[in-house]
Formats: structure tokens, sequence, C-alpha cells
């Protein structure tokens, strides 16, 4: 064994600040002397400080793999022996070390970078794990909305589709094209739907106003509405009172803002079917 080749090992232990006493004093003696050795110990400084930085996980850099594959090979293969026989033949049975001396072998300073792989693994996965549940909440959100619009739709289509709703249609007479109203009422949800076609234009500030003649009492408001260009319009779920008995519905022309009781004369009334 060459005179640097012997202290490899130690120079693995020495650049991590891990060896101590007589082997690292022994060591700093023959780096002093030594230049080969020198250039070898600041590469592997070097090179634990690439490992140092990486945050990739536990595969280090290429350099750094293959100055420690090179280390390796210039370990001599020698039979077991007695620990104080490697003393001596490392040292010199001069060297006055005993055998109680335990080594430790180079490679055992790594197990940190294996530590450090896991925790920015357990950071990557608890990244997902959180960018998973924003996915989760936000799909439960929109349908939880998608709920709500179906809810909605299913109220609005049940004074239509329900087979006890009453249905009552409004014609006027004398007008070409005849204007037509439609109401589907479901007096135990209170809820109403009226749809109106071919209804004429009214001047400005004045709109139509849909009522509900009850069997008995004064007439219900059952909302203002304005036709579009095409005559259409629509009155969905006015607010009625609770189970009211629907005998009748009529149309009047009203200011914009409605009226309390209906303004004569009525234009359109159509009775239960």
């Amino acid at each position: 064994m060459s005179g640097h080749e012997q202290f490899g090992e130690d120079l693995a232990l020495y650049a991590l600040d891990a060896l101590t006493g007589e082997e690292r004093a022994a060591l700093e003696k023959h780096l002093a002397t030594c230049a080969e050795c020198k250039l070898e110990l600041e590469q592997l400084r070097g090179d634990s400080a690439l490992l140092a930085m990486s945050t990739v996980g536990p595969k280090p850099p290429a350099r750094s793999r293959q100055r420690l594959l090179d280390a390796l090979a210039k370990e001599v293969k020698v039979p077991t022996l007695s620990p104080q026989k490697t003393r001596e033949d490392k040292y010199g049975a001069s060297s006055g070390r005993t055998s109680s001396a335990i080594r430790r072998p180079w490679w055992g300073w790594m197990g940190w970078a294996a530590t450090a792989a896991v925790i920015v693994f357990a950071a990557s996965l608890w990244k997902e794990n959180l960018a998973l549940k924003q996915t989760v909440a936000s799909a439960s959100s929109k349908v939880a909305q998608s709920n709500r619009e179906l809810e909605e739709i299913r109220r609005i289509a049940a004074p239509i589709i329900e087979p006890q709703a009453q249905v009552v249609t409004l014609v006027a007479a004398k007008t070409a094209p005849q204007p037509q109203g439609k109401a589907f009422y479901l007096k135990n949800r209170s809820s109403l739907v009226f749809v109106a076609t071919n209804m004429p234009a009214l001047p400005a500030q004045k709109a139509y106003e849909l009522w509900l003649i009850p069997t008995s009492g004064a007439p219900i408001p059952a909302g203002v509405f304005k036709p579009n260009a095409h005559g259409s319009a629509t009155v969905i779920n006015p607010p009625l009172p609770s189970g009211a008995e629907a005998k009748a519905f009529a149309i009047t022309v009203e200011n914009e803002a409605g009226a309390s009781t209906p303004t004569m004369p009525i234009l359109m009334v159509g009775a239960g079917e």
C-alpha cells in the first residue's frame, strides 16, 4: 500500500469533521507532506457540499458518486484480521495505538442524505394532498351549486308537471293575433307559472298586472310584467298567500309599479279548468 492510500478511509471521515484523536493527528501530519491526499480531501469536501445542496432525493451528483467509487477502488481487500493486526499494518507496530478503537464505515455519513430525501418526499406528498383537498372542495361546491339550480328548476316546473295543478287559459276577443295567457297554479305550494303570448305593446310607464281571483275576498296581485318585442312574457312564482283557492285569473293594465286593486277594464280573464 502506498504512503497516502492507507489514509483513504480517514480522508472521508476528516472531510466530514468526524475524525478525532490519534487518527486525526496522524492524518494531519501526513497531509502536511502529501499533495495528492490534500487534493483528494478537497475533492471529498466539494462532493459533500454538492450533496448538501441537493433537494431532489437521495441520489448524489454523478461526479460525487464516481469520486466515492474511486475511493472504494483504492481500498485494498485483505483477509479478516484481528483489530490489533489491522492497526499495525496501517500505522506500524510502534504507533502505540490499541485495538479498542472501532472503525466507522466511511459511507455512514450518507445517512443524513437519505433522511433529507424522505423529508423532501414527505413535503411533496403534503403539497399533493393539499392540492387534492382543494380540488375536492371545489368539486363539492360545484355539486352543491348544481343541486341548488336543479331544485330551483323543479320548483318552477312543479305547477306545470304536477297532475293536481290547476291550468287556466286567458283569452281576449276582437284582437288579431289573439293574445293568450296560460296560468299553471299549484295552491298547496302557492306556486304559479304564467305564460303570455301575442300581448300588445304598452305605453311608457305602463305594465300588465296578473290577478288571482279567489273564491271569496278581493283579487290578489299575482305579478307585473311587460311583453318583449314578440309579445311574449312570463311570471314565475310571485308572492301569494298560502293555499289560496283560485276561481279565476285576470289581467289589467296598471302603472309599472303595480296596483293593490285592479284598474278597470279587465283585458283578459280565465276561469279554472
